[in-house]
């Protein structure tokens, strides 16, 4: 397949802005002394009746809550998502003249870019927050791809193993030498960056993917026949 011709990419963009409009307000608010909290809904944009994105850390680092991420980070995430993605076709319609639910899939071949945009956006929110960037680690990455797999046999979004085995086993298992410092999941019907600014929203993730300790990071996936998408992100250092 081409890369994710994905029709929901505009109500991304438009979703994102709205976001970034609202951390904006919630900076100036911060340097007043006030405080802002912005909550994004997320909706599968094909229309599929979706789980949650339900994402959770194993260590929280810092006070993310006062590093509003300035407008233009998130907007830049809206601008990898549509530049990554050749002009979605028409979509087909069904016999009520709606369009038909799409089913965001990623081929073997669509592996490299994925990755490549999710760090690239992860880099870009860091940089916004005063953090350094991430590198990808093969043992991290590995890591993950392994428990994206097994919470799909689980059927189950949470940070242990089917054999009991936490983050930190794992990480070890994969043969990472470093300190493994947090984990974000998701199970979602949706894309990347779509889960990215879900844990963004969050206070909670977004102290994993902004904590200035990190250096490496792992990410993986494992989608299931239905198009539903486990996603795994690892830091440490």
């Amino acid at each position: 397949m081409t890369y994710a011709p994905h029709p929901g990419m505009d109500a991304l963009s438009h979703r994102l802005e709205r976001a970034a409009a609202g951390l904006g307000a919630g900076r100036a608010l911060a340097d007043r002394g006030g405080q802002s909290h912005i909550t994004v809904p997320l909706r599968d944009p094909a229309g599929f009746e979706t789980l949650p994105c339900r994402s959770k850390p194993v260590v929280n680092t810092n006070e993310a809550d006062t590093l509003m991420t300035p407008v233009k980070s998130l907007l830049l995430i809206s601008a990898l998502a549509l530049s990554a993605c050749a002009a979605p076709p028409l979509p087909t319609l069904g016999p009520d003249g709606r369009p038909l639910p799409q089913v965001y899939t990623i081929g073997s071949n669509d592996t490299e870019q994925v990755q490549i945009t999710m760090l690239d956006a992860v880099n870009s929110l860091r940089s916004a927050a005063g953090a350094g960037p991430l590198r990808y680690d093969a043992s991290l990455n590995a890591a993950a791809a392994t428990h994206s797999r097994d919470m799909s046999i689980q059927n189950r979004p949470w940070h242990f193993g089917s054999d009991g085995s936490s983050p930190l086993d794992r990480v070890r298992r994969a043969g990472y030498g470093g300190m493994m410092l947090g984990e974000n999941i998701s199970e979602t019907y949706e894309t990347e960056l779509e889960t990215l600014a879900a844990w963004i929203d969050d206070s909670q993730t977004r102290d994993v993917l902004l904590d200035p300790k990190a250096t490496d990071m792992g990410f993986a996936w494992f989608q299931e026949d239905n198009g539903k998408i486990w996603w795994t992100l690892m830091t440490g250092r």
